[in-house]
């Protein structure tokens, strides 16, 4: 990031630090790169909101992934699997 912090970050400033986006939220980089990301995101309303949605959106996959599904579900899927494969071994 070349601007200098309470400057106006530019154009090519913002499209760098979106491309840095997912590595800065899975800690994948650095520390100068996250200091140079957080310098960024206090200079840079748009980049913070984008960043909170990221960071938001992530946190719902994670939580929705941790989940696991109701036994009835699971029973009625597995059911379901069972019946396609014996149509798929019946099929000529």
């Amino acid at each position: 990031m070349s601007h200098e912090h309470g400057s106006d970050p530019s154009p090519a400033d913002c499209a760098d630090f979106l491309e840095r986006i997912v590595y800065f939220l899975d800690n994948e980089l650095d520390e100068g790169d996250c200091s140079a990301v957080r310098l960024h995101l206090d200079s840079c309303n748009p980049c913070l909101e984008k960043y909170d949605l990221q960071r938001t959106v992530k946190a719902v996959v994670a939580r929705s992934c941790a989940e696991s599904a109701p036994d009835d579900l699971r029973q009625r899927v597995m059911l379901r699997i069972r019946e396609v494969q014996v149509q798929i071994r019946e099929t000529p």
